[in-house]
């Protein structure tokens, strides 16, 4: 019976591990499979190890079946069919534009009267299908154009009206209906812009539009060496000698220099174009189009406003008598120095009323005049001293006691309080109880930004500090932009700014007019200004400049170096923005006596503008010329609490250097 038990058991045993092999050999899944002999433990020798069992019946997709080549290759064949259809779209646009072209059908949708055109005969004239509306073309187009080269544009006037016969200029509006690069303003700002887009783009057409009757000019002379000019005739062409004698012309370009607006858009390769004695009313940015006074209008690629800034006046005098207001100068252009010219010839007192840059440098010019007419000159201002709200207060009193020596009566800490016409005389009266009787008075109490524009054209004005907000870039919306006086900026180091001098119109128009090509460059440039009581006192400086913040300063003994008109003898240029980066420090010298104005010796000298973190924020250069690259290298580092005394060393004002190891240092 055991027997038999036993060989069902084995009989059982192989049937199931037969059935289990079948089952594995059919859906190819690994099994672990150990047979195990019946009789004991030991595993026959020709019996294979599981881990081989396993391996030899590991899954596979052999079953699968295998597309015909890669994927690479199906990818690469849909690509070359897209790449068919794009280049036949492209055939066919080009042929397209090629036939609108010939026909003349792009020019009809250019052209800005439809009723008179024309089809051209032939493909001769050169940019003739440009679909920029800024050339509008002539009824007769059949040749290059050919307009007489206005002086000063070399060749850019070789192309003119169609067909080779000139236009009848009469015929032809004053006005072009259209401007590629429109300047509104004729000042420094708008010369430095439009060199900037002569320089990047030599075939540009410039229009520019200019409220006063003369071409650009250079203000400072106005109130500086024009007045130290002897000859009469140099000054009524406006022409004045610098401190070092050379003569020169306020004019950045003479009249000739500039195209006629008329024939600007025939020129083939630009101009410059002016017009004087206009006024912009209104500019729609949107739109690009502009509004004159006169009623004309005209549209724009790109424009720049650079209207600059107009004379401040204060109440007394704007509401004074009309026989007052007939007697007061606001002195800012080139009418204003002619008034006053022929006030100071025909009068025998002028009072200033105000202390600022102007008002002092007016008080020294004039004060030299009367000392060989007779002209007794008054100086009226609130602060304690000339240039009070700039200089430190003690610096402040001694140019005031300067400005004195050139023969002024200058009263301090007078505010004008009233001001009246009686018996042939203009009477100022001051809150202190003083006044002074005078044949004119000249106002000279500060400028303000020209934003006239703003509210009819909607644009941003700075509440705080005036003019028109811009970005980095000097634009105040697309395509257009605002430099020189009436723009308000970012500066990235010392806040949102105004600036209101020469250097600055210089920079921020040749900086606008780079952006209107494309260059997209942001404003970072600290501008300096300088200020000259004369030939023998003047200063330059550098960020902001305001006495009442707290200030370091360091004094020495001046030569006869350190004046104006030897820095202007030594670099041949009145205009120190020009020239800062290129002069060299004074020779070595031997200091002179105490000056006789004062117990201290003011004659030259560094002074540091603090803010309430004590970081240098300002930097004067009194009597200190030609170092201004190192006063805007310590202003760009920040200098915070640092001796300044050490600072000072680098502008060597004790002449204890040599020239090289002064530019080494700096």
């Amino acid at each position: 019976m055991d027997r038999v038990h036993t060989l069902c058991r084995r009989t059982f045993a192989l049937q199931n591990l037969k059935r289990i092999v079948a089952q594995t050999q059919v859906s190819r899944t690994p099994v672990v499979v150990q047979a195990r002999c019946m009789g004991g433990h030991h595993t026959p020798d020709h019996w294979k190890p599981i881990k081989q069992v396993v391996k030899e019946q590991k899954n596979h997709m052999d079953f699968m079946p295998v597309p015909e080549g890669s994927w690479q290759e199906s990818f690469n064949k849909t690509q070359q069919k897209r790449n068919l259809m794009l280049a036949a779209g492209a055939l066919c646009f080009g042929i397209t534009y090629t036939i609108l072209y010939k026909t003349g059908c792009l020019e009809l949708h250019a052209y800005t009267d439809f009723s008179q055109f024309k089809y051209k005969t032939n493909g001769s004239n050169e940019g003739a299908a440009s679909s920029s509306s800024e050339e509008v073309q002539e009824d007769n187009s059949n040749n290059n154009a050919a307009a007489t080269p206005d002086k000063g544009q070399g060749d850019a006037g070789e192309s003119g009206a169609a067909g080779g016969i000139e236009p009848d200029l009469k015929d032809l509006p004053e006005v072009p209906q259209h401007a590629q690069y429109l300047l509104i303003g004729a000042g420094t700002a708008t010369f430095g812009a439009f060199r900037a887009i002569k320089s990047k783009d030599p075939t540009a057409k410039i229009l520019v539009i200019g409220e006063e009757s003369v071409v650009p000019y250079m203000r400072p002379p106005l109130s500086k060496e024009l007045w130290f000019n002897d000859n009469k005739e140099e000054v009524d062409s406006l022409q004045f000698k610098q401190w070092n004698g050379k003569k020169r012309s306020i004019f950045y370009e003479p009249k000739e220099f500039f195209a006629d607006p008329r024939t600007l858009n025939t020129l083939e390769k630009g101009g410059i174009a002016l017009l004087t004695g206009r006024k912009v009313v209104k500019v729609d940015a949107s739109k690009k189009k502009v509004w004159l006074a006169s009623g004309e209008t005209l549209t724009y690629d790109k424009c720049l406003i650079a209207t600059g800034g107009k004379p401040r006046n204060i109440p007394v005098l704007a509401k004074a008598d009309p026989e007052v207001q007939k007697r007061t100068v606001l002195f800012r252009n080139v009418e204003d120095f002619k008034s006053l010219d022929r006030m100071t010839q025909a009068s025998e007192s002028i009072a200033i009323v105000g202390g600022g840059f102007l008002g002092s440098e007016l008080a020294c010019a004039l004060g030299k005049r009367g000392k060989d007419t007779g002209l007794r000159v008054y100086q009226l201002f609130p602060e304690k001293g000339n240039m009070g709200r700039v200089l430190p207060e003690y610096l402040s009193k001694w140019t005031t006691r300067k400005v004195e020596n050139e023969g002024v009566t200058v009263l301090p800490n007078h505010t004008v309080s009233g001001a009246s016409f009686k018996d042939g005389k203009v009477v100022i009266a001051t809150k202190e109880g003083g006044s002074v009787c005078v044949d004119g008075v000249v106002a000279a109490v500060g400028l303000e930004p020209n934003i006239e524009l703003a509210q009819a054209s909607g644009l941003e004005v700075d509440p705080v500090n005036g003019g028109y907000l811009v970005n980095a870039e000097l634009e105040a919306r697309r395509d257009l932009w605002v430099a020189g006086d009436a723009a308000c900026f970012y500066d990235m180091k010392l806040g949102r700014r105004r600036v209101e001098h020469h250097d600055h119109a210089v920079v921020s128009g040749r900086l606008a007019g780079e952006n209107m090509t494309g260059a997209a460059k942001p404003y970072w440039h600290q501008s300096m200004f300088w200020s000259d009581l004369g030939p023998e006192v003047g200063y330059e400086a550098i960020g902001i400049v305001d006495s009442s913040l707290p200030t370091v300063a360091v004094f020495a003994k001046s030569t006869e170096q350190d004046t104006p008109k030897a820095v202007v003898e030594k670099t041949g240029e009145s205009l120190r923005s020009e020239t800062e980066n290129t002069a060299s420090p004074a020779p070595l010298r031997t200091p002179p006596p105490s000056s006789p104005l004062d117990s201290e010796d003011y004659g030259k000298g560094i002074v540091f503008y603090l803010n309430k973190s004590k970081v240098v924020v300002g930097i004067l250069l009194w009597n200190t010329f030609n170092k201004m690259s190192i006063a805007r290298q310590v202003l760009k580092d920040g200098a915070k609490n640092e001796d300044l005394y050490e600072v000072a060393k680098l502008f060597d004002i004790y002449d204890t250097q040599s020239e090289q190891s002064a530019a080494g240092e700096s």
